[in-house]
Order: structure tokens, then C-alpha cells, then sequence
């Protein structure tokens, strides 16, 4: 199983094995070159400029590579949370079945790894013991939730969310809806078949619900009742019955709540959980770093005990402090501060925004904010397909 270790000498080592050739034939198989880069890019250990610099030094890359669009993919997503806002979180078109049929509540069965399937329940087990999934088992277990099971795409991608260590917002929610069939042109649906031909002999589900054909799945999508527990448990000794995991909004142990006095006349760089790739020859000499976690960014999107470990480690190695608490609070703390910086991210900014609107009316020299370096070139107007966004954007390096 992968390990992730929240350090920037983890994240540079992880690149320096990326091969885009391997990855381009083998991505689609559960044991192939993936590069397992997405919780350092998520967590702002790298961003896509780092890694298309650092892969295309090594081996030569065109714009048409899988691997550039795959990084693409990424990008477009960005540039969709951009447009939508917080309708990310509501369906962007309608999908196989009204709203109302899809259940908000999330299966036991599932949560325990006790569906009898054997793809599902080791996808599942698999999430809990690493924070990590392939794509291509995040693609199964979605699939089999929504058009299966009948839950809310909605309910599924907050629940894989709060466990993934790369748990971006956007890739996140707007895959799930890929899936479902409201960000797409059509659902993803996927059989027994596709399971022996990508995944480990472990992995097979000959003799489940799974293992029939694309006609009678579309049949199974398009149908209002959902398939219940008891209907997929085919071979119940396969369910492992794991203990459903928990997310919480806030981290058990090692932050502490804002202190008036540590700041105080201190040029100060806030790292939040999504900038923890700052390096230090980066900032100026003498910078007060303090990691900083807002319990508004949180509040809606709980994490795991695992995710909060990765976070809390990879900032208690670059920080002096780490503060806990509301807006108001780490303002109050930061008022008399010399000058205070931060880097920008999509999941962190509605509360950095507000934390500068506080400290502007307070402190002499205002808050300023860096963005961090793009890859490819943004896009104005919203594109409603990746395709069109290609057409329309360009990678910056290549020009």
C-alpha cells in the first residue's frame, strides 16, 4: 500500500520517479506507474508548474502527451470551481433520474467494507488504510454508490472527500459528477469484466451484482428503486465489516488557539493545510511562519483522523506555531503584527479574504497574498466541457 510522508524531500522524491511514458500505458491498471503526486499537489507541496518542469527536464514532453492532460484535467477543474462557486456542490446538469430519487444517506455496508463485492469493500478498505485510491477504483466505487445503490453523487464525494489525503475540492466533487452523469455527457458504468481486466485477482467480482452486461447496468442506472444490501451481499465471508470511520471538523491534538502576544511586531507568512510547500529560501530572513487553520474552512467538510495527521505533521515541520480558531480570532492576534503574507488557494480563501478585511482596518501596512505559478494560461469564459477549455487555454512553458 502507498505511504505519504508530509515533507517536501517526499514530494521532490515522488517526482523525480515519475516516468509520463510508463504512466501513459499503464495508468488505467490498478497496479500501474501512477505517480501518486495528488496529495502534495493538493496540499500545496507542488503545484503544476513544479511538476511539468521538473517531468519535462527529465524526459521531453509535447502538449498532447496523456500525461499533460492529465495534468490539464486538473486545471480545468480549477478553472470550473472558479465559475461556479459554490454551485460545485449542486449538480451542473440534470443526470439519468430526478434529484429525489437519490438517496442523501450514505450505506453501512459500504462504510464497512462489508458489501460482498470484492472491488468495493477493498476499494473501501483500501481508502481507510492509506488516504489513498487509484482512479480508476474511485471510478468503481462512485459508480456502483450512485447508479447501483442509488446515493447522491453529492453524499458520496463529501464521504470519499473527508478520507482521501489528496481530497481536493474540485477534482473531487466535479468527478463524482463526471460519474453520475451530471457534469458528463453520459454516466460511467463499469462491470466485472473491466474489474479482471484492470485490477489484481483479489480485486475480481465474477458472481456479484457486477457481473453482467453494460445493457443491463445502463437498465440498472436508469431505474428509480435502488439494489439493496441484501440484493449484492453474494458472497457476505468477502466483506471485511471494517469500523466506520469518522471525520471531524476540527484536528484532536498539537494546534492551539492564537496568541497576542507571539505576532507582535513580527513580519509574519501564514501556512494554511493547502500551502504547506513553501520553502523557507523563498520568504525574507527573519519571518515568523505560523500554520493556521480556519474552523469556517472545515465546518462543512470534515476530515479524517489520518488526513488531520498528514496536515498537522507536514506544518508542525515548517512552522513555529499552529493556531486554531475562527477569523476573528487570528486577527485579533495578528493586528500587531509588522507586515502579514500568505499564499492564495481556492479552499482557504474565503476565509483569507475576510481574515484581510479585519486586519485592513487595523494594521498599517495591509495583508498581502502570492498566487502560486500556473501551468496553463486561464480561460475568462467558462468552459462547460474539458475540450473546449483545451482549445482555448495554453501551457505557459510552451510557448
Amino acid at each position: 500500500m502507498p505511504s505519504f510522508e508530509p515533507t517536501l524531500d517526499a514530494a521532490h522524491a515522488r517526482l523525480a520517479a515519475v516516468s509520463p511514458d510508463d504512466y501513459a500505458r499503464t495508468r488505467n491498471a490498478l497496479e500501474g506507474a501512477v505517480t501518486r503526486l495528488s496529495p502534495y499537489l493538493t496540499h500545496g507541496f507542488l503545484n503544476l508548474a513544479d511538476v511539468f518542469a521538473a517531468v519535462n527536464a527529465r524526459h521531453p514532453l509535447n502538449n498532447r502527451h496523456k500525461f499533460v492532460f492529465e495534468l490539464g484535467w486538473r486545471a480545468y477543474y480549477r478553472h470550473v470551481w472558479a465559475h461556479v462557486g459554490d454551485g460545485i456542490h449542486l449538480s451542473l446538469h440534470g443526470g439519468l433520474l430526478p434529484n429525489d430519487v437519490y438517496s442523501r444517506d450514505f450505506p453501512a455496508d459500504v462504510a464497512q467494507a462489508r458489501t460482498g463485492i470484492p472491488a468495493i469493500d477493498l476499494a473501501v478498505r483500501t481508502l481507510y488504510g492509506t488516504g489513498y485510491l487509484h482512479n480508476h477504483a474511485r471510478m468503481w466505487l462512485s459508480s456502483y454508490l450512485v447508479h447501483i445503490r442509488k446515493v447522491h453523487w453529492h453524499t458520496g464525494a463529501q464521504w470519499m472527500l473527508g478520507h482521501l489525503l489528496d481530497g481536493d475540492l474540485a477534482s473531487n466533487h466535479l468527478s463524482w459528477q463526471w460519474v453520475a452523469g451530471t457534469g458528463s455527457s453520459k454516466p460511467y458504468l463499469f462491470n466485472a469484466e473491466n474489474v479482471a481486466k484492470y485490477a489484481p485477482a483479489d480485486w475480481h467480482s465474477a458472481g456479484t451484482v457486477l457481473d453482467t452486461s453494460y445493457e443491463a447496468l445502463n437498465e440498472i442506472a436508469r431505474d428509480s428503486p435502488s439494489i439493496s444490501a441484501e440484493d449484492v451481499l453474494s458472497n457476505p465471508t468477502v466483506g471485511m465489516d471494517e469500523p466506520i470511520r469518522r471525520v471531524v471538523p476540527a484536528p484532536h491534538t498539537g494546534w492551539s488557539a492564537p496568541d497576542n502576544a507571539t505576532a507582535s511586531g513580527r513580519d509574519v507568512w501564514l501556512q494554511h493545510p493547502w500551502s504547506l510547500g513553501v520553502s523557507s529560501h523563498a520568504l525574507p530572513a527573519g519571518v515568523l511562519r505560523i500554520g493556521v487553520g480556519f474552523d469556517v474552512s472545515h465546518a462543512a467538510s470534515p476530515w479524517s483522523e489520518r488526513r488531520w495527521d498528514f496536515v498537522t505533521r507536514g506544518l508542525k515541520k515548517q512552522t513555529a506555531h499552529l493556531w486554531w480558531g475562527g477569523v476573528e480570532h487570528l486577527a485579533l492576534a495578528l493586528q500587531s503584527a509588522k507586515s502579514v503574507h500568505w499564499q492564495c488557494d481556492p479552499h482557504a480563501d474565503s476565509a483569507l479574504e475576510s481574515l484581510r478585511g479585519r486586519l485592513c482596518a487595523s494594521m498599517t501596512n495591509p495583508p498581502s497574498s502570492y498566487q502560486p505559478l500556473c501551468l496553463f494560461d486561464p480561460v475568462d469564459v467558462y468552459c462547460g466541457s474539458f475540450s473546449e477549455w483545451w482549445k482555448r487555454t495554453s501551457l505557459k512553458t510552451l510557448r
